[in-house]
């Protein structure tokens, strides 16, 4: 994959993530053609001619959006906070599968660890 294929998929993965936090927030005419850009892989011109306006106008809408999804998640910061939560539930099912598998080590450390990682995880919610 070339880099702007790279930089075009790492978009549209960060459109649909800020779309499925924030998308509700859109008006129903902004939903339909950002659902038809990001999820149905449809052309400017396609939704154009389905929408019955210009292709500019879809281009418009489409900043728009993404302008507007893009300061929703400034303001609400929820998918930072999904992340952060995602990455700390991650380290503590590693942590329980090194206790599993750890026969020597004081069970205590693996206990303490999880703690700590579900006390920040509290913290955040």
């Amino acid at each position: 994959m070339t880099a702007d294929g790279s930089k075009n998929m790492e978009k549209i993965v960060e459109q649909g993530l800020l779309y499925d936090f924030y998308g509700e927030l859109l008006t129903a005419h902004q939903r339909q053609i950002y659902e038809g850009i990001v999820y149905e892989n449809l052309s400017l011109s396609e939704i154009a001619q389905e929408q019955g306006i210009s292709r500019q106008g879809v281009h418009d809408i489409v900043k728009r959006c993404d302008k507007a999804l893009l300061e929703y998640e400034k303001k609400l910061k929820l998918i930072d906070r999904f992340l952060a939560v995602k990455e700390q539930i991650k380290e503590i099912d590693a942590v329980s599968r090194r206790y599993e598998q750890d026969e020597t080590e004081d069970k205590a450390v693996y206990c303490r660890k999880v703690r700590q990682l579900s006390a920040k995880i509290l913290e955040q919610l």
